[in-house]
């Protein structure tokens, strides 16, 4: 894993903790902004994003080590986290319909 891979693997377990949801129907359910009872791609990221730009202290899009969890690791943008989100989103996406259902979101990282 290259280092920017690092620092948004560092970004997503910081989502995953601030999330502070105890079941996957409850953690859809949050992610769910249309209520349809899936997750798209554009949810999931926005979702995902929140935490970036909670992290995002001096608001120039860019995390730098001071920002990420640990006070260490490469600085990575909102673009590259996003793009990096989006290809965990389509990696979950086991049946490839472009949404995430609660065993999609359950299931471990693929």
């Amino acid at each position: 894993m290259n280092r920017c891979g690092a620092a948004a693997g560092l970004l997503l377990l910081a989502v995953v903790a601030r999330a502070q949801v105890s079941d996957t129907a409850g953690y859809l359910q949050r992610m769910d902004a249309d209520g349809d009872g899936r997750v798209s791609g554009q949810e999931y990221v926005q979702w995902m994003l929140y935490a970036f730009d909670r992290m995002d202290a001096d608001g120039d899009g860019v995390l730098g080590s001071h920002e990420l969890p640990g006070g260490k690791g490469p600085p990575i943008s909102r673009e590259q986290q996003r793009q990096t989100l989006i290809q965990r989103f389509h990696k979950q996406d086991a049946n490839g319909d472009g949404y995430l259902d609660a065993r999609e979101l359950a299931a471990p990282p693929r």
